[in-house]
């Protein structure tokens, strides 16, 4: 990353910036666009995907992810190296904003019912989203050290989506899959039908 400064009044270069949490530099690994998709998985080794040790953060963005089904969450799982069926162990907490189009809501709430206790079911991203056209959820998803055989594995979350009573939300979530095993494969679906549309990115974050 450079960032040089003209005589201390301005940035005269400025051609990679860091992690929206950090000062890391991104590197692009993998997009993958939704066409009425069951599920979208990325596997280390597999497709071009990298998610080992070669990098301590990874970065999952989230472009207009359009269910099929009204009302569905947008999820994710994982497996440890060498497991299946992507059902790891997750203890997560989330809460959101929301305000609806008439300006009828506002509220500010923990979800109780999108969070786990050492579950192991897909852990919600964003909630109850709707399936016309005007609406989807977009957001970003980081994961820290996956390839970590020491520590548990960490990530934070954070989307904006319309629901699909039309009201504007702002999803957060955090957590961790409590295994020291390393993690090399992330999934994500809806929760009820397809993804109907949507782009996922992947990115490595170096520091």
């Amino acid at each position: 990353m450079a960032l040089v400064k003209l005589n201390n009044r301005g940035v005269r270069s400025a051609t990679a910036f860091g992690s929206i949490t950090g000062l890391g530099s991104m590197t692009f690994i993998k997009k993958v666009t939704a066409s009425s998709s069951s599920t979208i998985s990325f596997v280390d080794g597999t497709s071009d995907v990298v998610l080992d040790n070669t990098y301590k953060e990874y970065l999952f963005t989230f472009n207009n992810m359009h269910p099929a089904t009204d009302g569905a969450e947008f999820q994710f799982q994982a497996n440890v190296s060498g497991g299946s069926g992507y059902n790891e162990t997750i203890t997560s907490t989330h809460f959101d904003a929301y305000h609806g189009e008439d300006a009828g809501s506002a509220t500010l709430s923990y979800m109780t019912g999108f969070d786990q206790a050492q579950g192991t079911s897909f852990d919600t991203l964003s909630r109850d989203i709707g399936n016309d056209n005007d609406q989807a959820t977009s957001g970003y998803l980081h994961l820290f050290n996956p390839s970590s055989t020491t520590f548990v594995k960490h990530f934070i979350a954070d989307f904006s989506n319309v629901i699909n009573n039309d009201q504007a939300v702002h999803s957060f979530s955090a957590g961790y899959f409590n295994t020291t095993s390393a993690i090399d494969e992330i999934q994500f679906k809806m929760s009820s039908g397809n993804i109907d549309a949507g782009d996922i990115c992947l990115y490595g974050i170096a520091w």
